[in-house]
């Protein structure tokens, strides 16, 4: 069995599905059947590489290896989980009227085609594939933020679509810069935009050229972490679409544009001398963790607040690859890791949160833990893990990264250490009464998917405390691999 070609197939062939069936009764059962079978094929591709080591597929235009897979298989267990927790979440929408069957349609078949884009980006080899993969996944998350129509809804949608619109032309052009140094040393072969090809020849390609080409990719693909100042489109988008909508942009979509920039950066490393790329790295990522970190304070949206906080980690973690080296790509690929499981769960505790309270203002939400105690510990537990509070494994990766940069980039670690804290003051200090206040809120006629929420913070917790001696294999193989 072909793992990788059954691990594309089934969201293409199951957005299609619901295109057509997505207003029938089973058809949310569909969306999480169909995301368990990718989920499946992707622990079966993972064991072939694993065992195996790296493969191509479809020629050489898709390439598995070390690194890809380990994204590969943390955004199919999070499209799993989240499509668990949007079964009784959109059921609940639509019973307040917020969404239509025609909508909710839309939405799974928007969502299986979502996966496949980010699949279909984290595996290729080809960057202009990459390219069409990203611009896709860009084209199908418009329509789900855009999901309730409302003036709020379209206006974030549109922002997301323009500011992204942008950004990935500036990556289009960077990649075509990148081209244009590889031909000279390729030929005309068609392997130019070949990353197996490229990663061969790094040291030959022209260095001004390259340089530039990263330069508009990092811009670009930056545009789509939410890199200060790029990062405009992001709250709005979060805040505005549905919750399942805002757990997968920050648990996966992310993850997939840095992902890009790491394999660029791996190109650019080779081909310029000293540590140009790495720098550039280093200063969005602090800029984004500041700016982020003293934007929190001001949120008065409980999806706009962890948006920012979704921002503020995508800095620490651009910070952490910037530095490079085997113990920061290390700490990198584990804080990716743990943020993606943590803020996903964050916020299934807060989509069920807005829809017991009816809002989304903080000031509005309180009594968590007497409307639903599992609700209001999740969002708690939740909260402590992204803030970085031992024993979770957020605490872990923000220590390597602090530890990292005291021995390296010592003048980076009062900025760390400014932009951290103040992130934690406003963070902890706004969820504490949203979870402990007095309320009087009603109960919800689905009860909500909580399983999800506890399983994230499970495997965070584990991380933690220990990690199995086989992912460590795998983070430190893959860390490698950049560097």
């Amino acid at each position: 069995m072909d793992f990788f070609i059954l691990m594309l197939a089934i969201p293409l062939v199951s957005g299609a599905l619901l295109t057509v069936f997505g207003e029938r009764d089973w058809a949310p059962n569909l969306n999480i059947i169909a995301s368990l079978g990718t989920f499946l094929a992707a622990v079966g591709l993972t064991g072939e590489i694993v065992a195996n080591g790296p493969r191509f597929a479809f020629g050489e235009q898709f390439f598995i290896d070390s690194l890809n897979v380990f994204f590969v298989a943390l955004t199919a267990f999070v499209g799993l989980t989240t499509s668990i927790f949007s079964g009784p979440y959109m059921r609940n929408e639509a019973e307040h009227g917020r969404l239509t069957k025609p909508r909710l349609r839309l939405y799974k078949s928007m969502y299986q085609l979502f996966m496949f884009t980010m699949l279909a980006a984290l595996t290729t080899n080809n960057l202009g594939i990459l390219w069409v993969a990203m611009e896709a996944a860009t084209l199908t998350t418009v329509l789900l933020v855009s999901l309730y129509r409302t003036p709020a809804s379209l206006e974030a949608a549109w922002k997301y679509f323009i500011l992204c619109g942008v950004g990935i032309a500036q990556a289009l052009f960077g990649t075509i810069l990148l081209y244009f140094a590889a031909e000279r040393v390729l030929g005309e072969s068609g392997n130019a935009l070949l990353w197996t090809h490229l990663i061969d020849v790094k040291g030959q390609l022209e260095p001004n050229i390259m340089a530039l080409s990263f330069i508009f990719l990092l811009v670009g693909y930056g545009t789509k972490v939410g890199l200060a100042p790029l990062h405009n489109w992001l709250p709005d988008a979060h805040a505005e679409g549905p919750t399942p909508v805002s757990a997968v942009l920050s648990g996966l979509l992310l993850n997939v544009a840095l992902y890009a920039i790491l394999r660029c950066k791996v190109l650019a490393d080779g081909a310029i001398p000293g540590d140009f790329a790495g720098k550039l790295m280093i200063g969005f990522g602090l800029f984004t963790l500041l700016v982020a970190a003293f934007f929190l304070s001001r949120q008065k949206d409980v999806k706009r607040m962890f948006a920012y906080s979704s921002i503020e980690h995508m800095g620490l973690i651009t910070f952490a690859f910037g530095m490079g080296g085997p113990v920061a790509n290390f700490a990198g690929l584990l804080h990716m890791t743990m943020h993606s499981l943590t803020k996903s769960a964050i916020f299934f505790a807060v989509g069920h949160a807005t829809q017991k309270t009816g809002t989304q203002l903080m000031e509005n939400i309180r009594g968590l833990i007497r409307i639903n105690p599992l609700i209001g510990w999740g969002l708690m537990l939740g909260t402590l893990a992204i803030l970085g509070m031992p024993p979770f494994g957020v605490f872990a990766s923000e220590f390597m990264i602090l530890t990292h940069a005291m021995k390296h980039y010592p003048w980076a670690t009062p900025v760390l250490l400014l932009g951290l804290g103040v992130a934690f003051a406003a963070i902890f200090g706004k969820v504490q009464p949203m979870v402990f206040g007095e309320t009087e809120a009603r109960r919800l006629p689905h009860a909500p998917a909580i399983t999800p929420v506890f399983l994230h913070l499970g495997i965070v917790l584990m991380l933690g405390l220990y990690i199995p001696p086989y992912l460590t294999r795998w983070f430190h193989e893959a860390a490698r691999m950049l560097g």
